[in-house]
């Protein structure tokens, strides 16, 4: 068979590299057996939330002055939750529901790494927690006795935890959702309270910071879009050159 360039079709492989296709799958996929429903929920509804998330990245710098309640509610985002306790300290907002949702907005597609973990068991959890201090994180947790889970879940907020591992821990761990969603609106809480606390201290100082971010959004969204581009065509490039070698070798010793 023709080795094309693009090769978008099932007929364009041969059987033996859709078996090699085929096994690779089966020792990276964390479900066992043929995908069910349940399945591919998860995998959509996962993928949906992370396209939707880096599609709003360059949105961001444009509503956070305008909408920081909404912007919290919608991404979680910690800037968002402290430019509106700033806001809130200088009468334009509620620091209870700036507080209220930065929870919603950290907490409100947790459910579904629980789901996984409750589902698929140890091999996501392996997938969700990449690096050695990850892993020993989640060995840690896995190894210690039943009270330490909720506070490792409580702890998930935290900078550095591998979150998702967590979660699915306590799904596979059969802690029920809503003993982990309230645990896990408690970790959140603590962190929102922490940042909206900050913002609310500084002021009229952090709010006249987000204005400026507000006055020059469209210039910083402008840069963030050509950063990403440039960093993605040096990427595509340096594997089209490395791709181009690797055959080019493989004819030399041919």
């Amino acid at each position: 068979m023709k080795k094309r360039r693009f090769r978008w079709k099932k007929e364009h492989y041969t059987p033996e590299e859709l078996a090699e296709s085929r096994e690779a799958l089966r020792k990276v996929a964390p479900w066992d057996g043929p995908m069910r429903g349940g399945d591919w929920f998860i995998i959509i509804a996962t993928v949906a939330i992370v396209v939707l998330n880096l599609a709003s990245m360059p949105f961001r710098p444009l509503l956070i002055a305008s909408y920081p309640v909404a912007l919290a509610a919608v991404t979680g985002s910690l800037s968002a939750i402290g430019a509106g306790a700033a806001f809130a300290r200088i009468g334009e907002a509620d620091l209870w529901l700036v507080v209220a949702a930065g929870i919603f907005g950290m907490i409100k597609f947790d459910w579904l790494f629980w789901l996984a973990g409750r589902r698929w068991g140890a091999k996501i959890i392996e997938l969700w927690a990449p690096g050695a201090a990850a892993k020993r994180f989640v060995a840690r947790v896995r190894s210690a006795p039943r009270w330490v889970l909720p506070i490792a879940v409580v702890a998930a907020a935290l900078p550095g935890v591998p979150a998702p591992a967590v979660f699915a821990l306590a799904g596979m761990g059969r802690m029920r959702l809503l003993p982990f969603m309230v645990l896990n609106a408690l970790g959140a809480g603590l962190i929102a309270g922490l940042v909206a606390w900050l913002g609310y201290s500084i002021g009229q100082h952090a709010v006249d910071v987000v204005l400026a971010v507000d006055k020059y959004a469209l210039w910083i969204t402008l840069g963030l879009v050509v950063v990403v581009s440039v960093q993605a065509s040096m990427k595509a490039q340096k594997e089209q050159k490395a791709k181009k070698a690797q055959q080019a070798a493989e004819q030399n010793q041919a």
